[in-house]
């Protein structure tokens, strides 16, 4: 499979709408034998990079943007069905992620990624108050707490609440991870607001919060980044 075409050519497919093409496309990709799990980290996850970054400066319109998210999710959940999966044990995640159908989707990935290498993950999605969080740290009691595809409108309140879990204590062992979305796009970023770990792709997500080398599904995604960027 030659990435930069797969990845193009599944972008120009699913903007236009043909969901019966798309699912056909992925299914061809699933043929040569590549595991679902690096096509989702490979072709999904910078396909819908590129679909956030040239809606959020106008080279996309809210049809397109709209139609490419949806089919994106679809498909990229049938891929899940068929992960090898890890057995449990890998502990608990409490994840959030930004407000838009985009963002959920870029979580999602994750999401589905960190269950199939044995975590047990909790998505809470989006809107949820920082009190809220706090409340779930404390019944739920997760090994991680993973802020993952935030909007750049996020980034304050993500720093206020990791201040505050920071101050209030009685996490010891939380540890806190950041990235994808405005993670991606505004290097340093995770760092500088205290993120415990930061990570750009799902499979790198796992590789961070495993303890086993699982994500041998790694691929960095770059060059669909670089394109996304010169496009913006």
């Amino acid at each position: 499979m030659h990435l930069e075409s797969t990845i193009e050519q599944l972008f120009q497919i699913l903007v236009s709408g043909d969901r019966r093409r798309a699912q056909a496309f992925v299914a061809t990709i699933a043929t040569t034998g590549i595991p679902a799990e690096r096509v989702a980290n490979d072709v999904f996850w910078p396909v819908h990079e590129m679909l956030v970054k040239l809606f959020k400066h106008g080279q996309l319109s809210r049809v397109s943007y709209n139609y490419a998210t949806r089919t994106l999710r679809q498909v990229a959940h049938q891929g899940a069905t068929t992960y090898m999966r890890a057995g449990r044990g890998e502990g608990r995640v409490l994840l959030f992620c930004g407000p838009t159908e985009g963002e959920e989707l870029g979580a999602q990935l994750a999401v589905d990624l960190l269950e199939a290498a044995g975590f047990d993950v909790f998505f809470g999605g989006a809107g949820v108050a920082s009190d809220e969080v706090l409340a779930e740290l404390t019944e739920v009691k997760p090994a991680h707490l993973v802020l993952w595809a935030s909007a750049a409108s996020d980034a304050p309140a993500i720093r206020a609440l990791i201040d505050q879990i920071k101050e209030i204590g009685g996490h010891p062992n939380l540890r806190i991870t950041c990235g994808g979305g405005v993670f991606n796009r505004a290097p340093g970023l995770a760092e500088e607001i205290g993120s415990d770990i930061s990570a750009t792709t799902p499979a790198a997500l796992v590789a961070a919060l495993t303890s086993k080398a699982t994500a041998a599904i790694a691929g960095a995604a770059a060059p669909a980044r670089r394109r996304a960027s010169k496009a913006a």
